[in-house]
């Protein structure tokens, strides 16, 4: 974990922004994004690869992240990255908290879990896969897939996420065409799971 000033009274953030959540179960649902600088994963097909370098981004305090969250029209609040568990997240959720706000957190579920949550989409990375103690307590399984070994790596974390946790499926978006074909055939074999689309790739919002 990334040592924050005063233990997550600051926040390296990366940007915050009110949009509409593209992917996951969520998706089609306004929220405000904050997007928090620093990562260990580092996907090669990262979206976001701006925020790695937390050294790029600027200290926040959290009570006024949950002041303009509270701000928007919507109540829910979505932590996102970079990879947001390599930092102190309760004080954040505690600001939230006080304003009411619904707290969504994005996660590749590789660092212990700070915070309290309403929501916990886990993603998990090849490069460091998730802690049990993560995964134990998710609400969405999202596995990005590119070929056929993410599909039994899918699998295998479905075993770990309790019995309620929604399972999905998501196309790698630079293998956008062959992943999909995959995913449709093993949807159809395996029902539990459905299919995740990046909605807000096909509409071109951020």
């Amino acid at each position: 974990m990334l040592k924050n000033t005063l233990q997550g009274k600051f926040l390296p953030v990366s940007e915050e922004f009110y949009s509409v959540q593209g992917e996951g179960v969520n998706a089609g649902t306004a929220a405000y994004f904050v997007r928090l600088a620093g990562c260990d994963v580092h996907c090669p097909w990262c979206d976001s690869k701006e925020t790695w370098n937390v050294n790029d981004a600027k200290n926040t305090d959290v009570e006024e992240i949950a002041l303009r969250a509270s701000q928007t029209p919507c109540c829910n609040v979505v932590i996102t990255g970079g990879e947001p568990l390599l930092h102190n997240l309760d004080l954040l959720c505690e600001s939230l908290e006080k304003q009411c706000l619904s707290i969504w957190l994005e996660t590749s579920g590789s660092s212990p879990l700070t915070g309290n949550f309403d929501w916990i989409a886990v993603s998990p990375k090849k490069n460091k896969p998730p802690l049990d103690e993560v995964l134990e307590v998710a609400n969405e399984l999202k596995m990005v897939v590119s070929n056929e070994n993410d599909l039994i790596e899918a699998e295998k974390y479905a075993k770990k996420v309790p019995a309620e946790c929604a399972l999905l499926l998501q196309a790698e978006w630079g293998n956008f065409e062959t992943a999909n074909a995959l995913i449709f055939d093993f949807v159809k074999k395996h029902p539990v799971w459905k299919i995740s689309i990046q909605t807000h790739k096909i509409l071109k919002i951020r």
